[in-house]
């Protein structure tokens, strides 16, 4: 079968589409339950681009096939298994997804709508799994107001996106004029842009009082401004560190203000509050069935400019969701 391989930890440019061998036995996180998908689509996020040089703290050596999330039909499932041969799915994989066939993970996969392309079902899951739970973690209420940053990413526009399913108003926070129109087309209320004096905006749409809740997935050196938005009581959810840092911050600001921040892993949590994976899932199916989520689709790629794709990733060009048609 043909695949996406990195054979060296070089970065995106070391990607090549080759044969390898169809996958055997079964994934490596799935405790030896065999579940095979003929793959349609695969859904990429920045994961792929780090692991491509080594830096994701959850990645493997090379050579691998690379691809996290993907979209496609069930070959082969364990029969205890909630998902049966034939039905359209969508999942993470966190690699391999970037081939004609991927070992998958039942707790990891939503069963796809009949209206939905596999090129849709591969923006669903990794980032819409993330936003879910971020939002239910930070125990959002209707008529609260959410804070984004990285608001034109794939994690970035399902936030927005599930803002009205969780009842929430949005802020936008971008940093160009090209993401401020992406995370608009997602849905956000409000957008902000970082050039500008942005804290002071977000206190301006806030009544002055700031917001209930941010979720950040940058860090960096504007981690501070992030944390200062919050009204007194706000919730603070870390999803990530795309702004290449990892802020520190003086715990003095959370005891003056009463603030709560949380990071989220649905895995590490599963380990010992088990349940969490399932929960996740069926909130993200619940919507899915009910047709109230809009993946935005940055670009879609065909398999044999897979560099250019995870390139766009690490460049920090991409936008939305970035997708590679396998078939």
């Amino acid at each position: 079968m043909r695949a996406v391989v990195v054979p060296e930890l070089a970065g995106p440019g070391a990607a090549v589409v080759r044969e390898v061998p169809s996958p055997v036995g079964a994934h490596r996180r799935a405790g030896g339950r065999r579940l095979l998908v003929e793959v349609h689509a695969a859904g990429l996020s920045f994961i792929d681009s780090l692991q491509t040089r080594g830096a994701y703290q959850a990645g493997v050596a090379a050579p691998y096939v690379s691809g996290s999330e993907l979209a496609g039909r069930v070959l082969e499932a364990p029969d205890d298994s909630w998902v049966r041969v034939g039905d359209r799915v969508a999942g993470i994989v966190w690699q391999g997804a970037m081939a004609e066939q991927a070992l998958a993970i039942d707790d990891y996969l939503v069963r796809l709508p009949d209206a939905m392309s596999y090129v849709e079902g591969a923006a669903v899951y990794m980032n819409y799994a993330t936003a879910w739970y971020a939002l239910d973690r930070a125990a959002c209420r209707p008529g609260e107001t959410v804070l984004v940053t990285g608001a034109a990413g794939g994690v970035g526009t399902c936030l927005l996106d599930l803002g009205a399913a969780f009842g929430v108003s949005t802020i936008a926070l971008v940093s160009t004029d090209a993401k401020a129109a992406t995370a608009t087309a997602a849905g956000a209320t409000h957008v902000v842009r970082t050039s500008d004096d942005w804290l002071s905006e977000v206190r301006e749409l806030t009544g002055g009082r700031g917001v209930e809740v941010f979720v950040d997935q940058v860090g960096g050196e504007q981690f501070l401004d992030t944390v200062r938005s919050l009204r007194i009581g706000g919730r603070g959810v870390i999803v990530g560190f795309a702004g290449g840092s990892i802020p520190q911050l003086k715990m003095n600001r959370l005891l003056l203000r009463n603030l709560t921040i949380t990071g989220i892993t649905m895995d590490v949590m599963e380990t010992e509050h088990p349940g969490t994976l399932e929960r996740v899932r069926l909130g993200v199916q619940a919507l899915l069935d009910a047709g109230q989520l809009e993946p935005l689709i940055g670009a879609t790629y065909p398999m044999d400019r897979a560099v250019d794709a995870l390139s766009s990733l690490e460049d920090r060009t991409a936008v939305g969701k970035i997708v590679v048609e396998i078939r």
